[in-house]
């Protein structure tokens, strides 16, 4: 019982292996082929053109959270409406409910997030 469990999962535990040692491999490749002397240039800031001027860990203003977590919160709400509003007819009228006690779920939480001032911008 145990050995057949065991050859089952044979062949991903070799396609595990080879696909390490593939990585280990193109990794080590790149650090025989290449030239590992980067020059200044190469070194210096390339993304706005300019030197750092200040410490990228400060702090940012809760507001961008909250607009982000509303973000994630409406963008999960699509992503469950679509495949819903496929099977709608399958799963009759107790999906249909099941989707509107979500929806208003998320209708009580937007309107907590917007009577607090969460999307108040001064």
């Amino acid at each position: 019982m145990a050995t057949t469990l065991l050859a089952e999962y044979l062949p991903i535990t070799i396609f595990l292996g080879i696909a390490m040692a593939l990585a280990m491999v193109m990794v080590l490749a790149s650090f025989i082929a290449a030239k590992q002397k980067p020059d200044p240039e190469k070194n210096s800031a390339y993304e706005c053109g300019f030197e750092p001027f200040g410490d990228a860990r400060s702090k940012f203003d809760v507001r961008f959270y909250l607009v982000s977590i509303l973000f994630i919160i409406f963008d999960l709400e699509v992503a469950f409406l679509f495949p819903w509003a496929i099977t709608l007819g399958k799963i009759g009228l107790y999906g249909f409910w099941s989707m509107m006690a979500f929806l208003g779920v998320l209708t009580v939480g937007f309107i907590y997030e917007w009577r607090k001032g969460a999307l108040d911008w001064e």
